[in-house]
């Protein structure tokens, strides 16, 4: 059989592929409630497996976490790869945002959940924030770059972006007891919303 056609051995999981099983069964379950015993079961391994590369389930979480972070980073750089135009790629990342975090349900639990432990644990705590700031400013500027090539109407672009992300944060919140704003229909709406908090006129845009 050739290489590439083998199937990975159940005791050769990657601390990679243990964080990309361990983020779907936080996401599904909760932190709380998934064990590592859990994530070895799904992973096909023995725990001590999974013990060889992480030392606690705390240990797991920030390295599913920082899974999450890399992969939404990479996506967003692939995305706005193609588009040269500040305001395009404004309305890309806030479209790609809004998709992961009001209409995925896995992505809103997951960063639900972790907002909750970050209120406990500081390293938890200092990883989002590093996360956050980097959306933040990303968004920022991409918004001065609008508003330098006119696309966009002058203001505080910071505390615009602040603004929105705020918003942003509480659709996402919502979405868990209102689905129905992830309604195709709705989110077009919310993006035109979140876009005019930053500054797009919507007979412009």
């Amino acid at each position: 059989m050739p290489a590439e056609c083998t199937p990975p051995r159940k005791g050769g999981q990657t601390p990679e592929s243990l964080a990309r099983i361990a983020f779907r069964l936080f996401a599904e379950h909760g932190v709380e409630k998934v064990s590592l015993g859990r994530v070895a079961q799904d992973a096909g391994v023995t725990k001590g497996s999974v013990y060889s590369h992480f030392d606690s389930k705390n240990e797991l979480f920030a390295a599913a976490c920082q899974m999450y972070y890399r992969g939404w980073q990479r996506k967003v750089q692939m995305l706005l790869a193609s588009e040269a135009s500040p305001y395009a790629r404004i309305e890309m990342l806030l479209r790609f945002s809004v998709q992961r975090c009001v209409l995925d349900r896995q992505n809103r639990v997951f960063t639900t959940e972790l907002f909750a432990l970050s209120l406990r644990d500081s390293l938890v705590r200092a990883g989002w924030t590093q996360f956050y700031s980097s959306v933040r400013e990303q968004f920022v500027a991409l918004v001065e770059a609008a508003q330098a090539s006119g696309e966009i109407s002058a203001g505080d672009a910071r505390r615009r972006v602040n603004l929105m992300l705020c918003t942003l944060e509480g659709l996402k919140l919502r979405a868990t007891y209102e689905p129905e704003i992830a309604d195709a229909v709705e989110i077009e709406s919310v993006v035109n919303e979140l876009l005019e908090l930053l500054g797009v006129s919507m007979c412009e845009g």
